[in-house]
């Protein structure tokens, strides 16, 4: 896996978001993206309306375990989530959501 994060801060997640979607270009990658943000989703809503908090504990497995695979198997590059966690945590909705509506495609 290389670290190709850039050193220099984003100060914006407008700057940030270029830089994600460069490290979100595999088609598998992106797919999982996808998958793990709708399962969390799904997991919240459930919580909500079973009232039972522990779909919740589901959440982490869903966004970090899908999007983690994608990275070290398909992008093989290091996650951003670290270095910029809410920045990472926001572009993950908006790729999801950018996905879903036709803005952006599985296959850049």
């Amino acid at each position: 896996m290389t670290n190709d994060i850039p050193e220099e801060r984003f100060r914006s997640l407008k700057e940030f978001f270029p830089y994600y979607l460069s490290e979100h270009q595999d088609p598998t990658s992106r797919a999982l993206h996808f998958i793990g943000t709708a399962l969390i989703a799904l997991w919240i809503l459930l919580a909500i309306v079973a009232r039972n908090a522990w779909w919740l504990a589901l959440v982490p497995v869903g966004g970090y375990g899908f999007a983690w695979v994608g990275h070290a198997f398909f992008e093989r590059n290091r996650p951003a989530t670290f270095k910029y966690p809410f920045y990472s945590l926001a572009s993950d909705f908006i790729l999801f959501w950018r996905l879903l509506v036709g803005k952006e495609r599985f296959r850049p």
